[in-house]
């Protein structure tokens, strides 16, 4: 049976480097016999806001219900999505707010300190953009909008193992090393990690 991998894209624009860098992936993914399916998130409907937080439930609109059955048949996950003030943008973090809740991610229970994981069993890719240089990022800041992303975010509700591939210095890049780093995205797509 050929993987099934789920491809998230967090940038809000259909013309940016992580929507090449995504298709990119997906070519290798499917030239290996890799299963693949796309969460564009900006041309998902949905509010973005967990309006009470989880002290009363609102209702999930029908592009995040089908979000949530991608994720669950998915054995690997990519998320795509570029660093901007040291984060994540916001379609990505009112995606995460609004699909990844307590009875779909995780469960609490009140006999342990931390919650039940209810995403296990696959696996994660981030690729992450950004305008600094990786070192920069990783030194200077700590490497912040990755570290939420995957120990705050995917390992916590059980994706595990997570890798991470970042491409820095984006501003002013030239085509070579643009061209560069879609093919280091296609062979992670043809490697399925």
């Amino acid at each position: 049976m050929s993987r099934r991998i789920a491809v998230i894209i967090g940038h809000p624009d259909s013309q940016s480097l992580c929507h090449a860098l995504a298709a990119a992936y997906i070519r290798g993914a499917e030239a290996s016999g890799a299963q693949v399916s796309v969460l564009d998130l900006a041309s998902l409907a949905f509010e973005p806001n967990l309006r009470y937080g989880y002290r009363k439930r609102t209702e999930l609109e029908p592009d995040l219900l089908n979000a949530q059955q991608t994720l669950l048949k998915a054995d690997h996950t990519v998320w795509i999505f570029p660093i901007w003030w040291a984060s994540m943008p916001a379609v990505l973090k009112g995606f995460l707010d609004r699909a990844l809740l307590p009875g779909f991610a995780f469960r609490y229970d009140d006999s342990k300190p931390v919650p039940v994981k209810l995403l296990g069993g696959r696996s994660g890719r981030i690729i992450a953009t950004m305008d600094s240089p990786t070192w920069y990022y990783r030194t200077l800041l700590r490497d912040a909008g990755i570290t939420v992303m995957k120990k705050g975010v995917l390992e916590f509700c059980g994706i595990r193992p997570v890798g991470v591939t970042r491409f820095g210095s984006i501003r002013g890049s030239s085509d070579e090393r643009r061209a560069k780093m879609l093919a280091q995205a296609e062979q992670l797509g043809r490697a399925q990690k």
